[in-house]
């Protein structure tokens, strides 16, 4: 890490008082990619096991986060990130196996999710994605997890991407679905071709008053919407929906999403304690850390081509593809293809 970001760093833990594969897979390698050993998954049925749990509670920065810990304490960590509309239960597949394999996983409720809730009523209700990963930092610390094995999906690929520009020495390796998604405020404002924007017509509706009681009022149907769109091809039940969409009836949970999306278009403010990391950020850095991306073959939501950021990634690096009809939230949908990149990129 650069003295500049250590910099940061020291400047903004003061501030926050110290406490911040698989059948149906292809790969696509550039030449830098170094060949892992790879440790073969016994077969992980997608759906059987509908939801984690016991869900831990622990302070961590300006959050009391709720959790899922499963595994050995001493095994090398995993962390799960999570999405937007999703919830932990993402990951239901996906953790046991990892645990079986000997890691010790975490899968937090993001905040705005779940029984994750904020320590004090005067803090911002922030959807700023610095914030979310700087939650994830001081969960990690929380915990005395010095450096982990990062994954996520949507919201959770995008923290994951900034934690491993802003502190590279926590991330030991990270598998992000849909590649590169660092990006600011400028380029927020950047008008993208008409079928590109069409799939962004929620953070317009979100941009308004009235998007932000519709969503308020209809959470619960705008959302499995969502999940319809993203992965038009998953033929999930309305019990497997349901048992994620009690995540989003946190109390903040309107709150943080609305200043998401606001907040990336420039209609809302950030935080001016992460000014100093969003000028890193802005200036889109590689990453370094060592990494596999993912996508479905059938992503319905936005998303970056694999070319378009390959070379953003300047350590190991390896693109895989879930054939087969997989959506946006390739961990439920494929959590053998997911599970087994988690191990490859952690012994890469």
């Amino acid at each position: 890490m650069s003295q500049s970001i250590n910099q940061q760093r020291r400047h903004f833990l003061g501030i926050a008082g110290g406490t911040l594969a698989a059948a149906g897979f292809g790969i696509i390698a550039p030449a830098h990619a170094q060949s892992a050993a790879k440790a073969k998954l016994p077969a992980i049925k997608a759906g059987a096991h509908p939801a984690l749990g016991p869900v831990k509670q622990i302070d961590a920065g300006v959050l009391n986060v709720g959790y899922v810990e499963m595994g050995p304490a001493s095994g090398p960590a995993v962390i799960l990130l999570h999405g937007w509309p999703y919830d932990i239960n993402a990951y239901a597949d996906v953790a046991p196996a990892l645990a079986e394999a000997g890691y010790r996983v975490i899968i937090p409720h993001l905040r705005g999710y779940g029984t994750t809730r904020f320590l004090s009523r005067d803090t911002k209700r922030s959807g700023q994605p610095v914030a979310v990963a700087a939650d994830i930092i001081a969960l990690m610390d929380a915990l005395k997890i010095e450096k982990a094995t990062l994954a996520g999906f949507d919201w959770g690929a995008r923290t994951a991407n900034i934690m491993a520009v802003l502190w590279p020495e926590r991330c030991k390796a990270m598998v992000s679905v849909s590649g590169y998604l660092i990006g600011g405020q400028q380029a927020g404002k950047m008008p993208l071709p008409p079928k590109a924007e069409l799939q962004w017509w929620y953070q317009f509706y979100f941009a308004t008053e009235r998007g932000r009681e519709g969503y308020a009022k209809n959470r619960h149907d705008f959302n499995k919407l969502i999940w319809q769109l993203a992965s038009p091809k998953w033929k999930f039940d309305d019990a497997t929906f349901d048992r994620s969409a009690v995540a989003f009836d946190n109390p903040d949970h309107v709150d943080i999403v609305v200043h998401n999306y606001r907040w990336r278009l420039d209609l809302a403010e950030g935080e001016t304690k992460y000014d100093a990391f969003e000028k890193t950020l802005a200036q889109a850095p590689v990453i370094a850390v060592p990494t596999i991306t993912m996508e479905g073959d059938a992503n319905g939501a936005p998303h970056p081509e694999p070319e378009v950021y390959a070379k953003k990634f300047s350590g190991h690096y390896e693109h895989r593809l879930s054939t087969g009809g997989i959506g946006h939230n390739v961990p439920q949908e494929a959590p053998q293809a997911f599970a087994q990149a988690v191990i490859d990129v952690s012994r890469a």
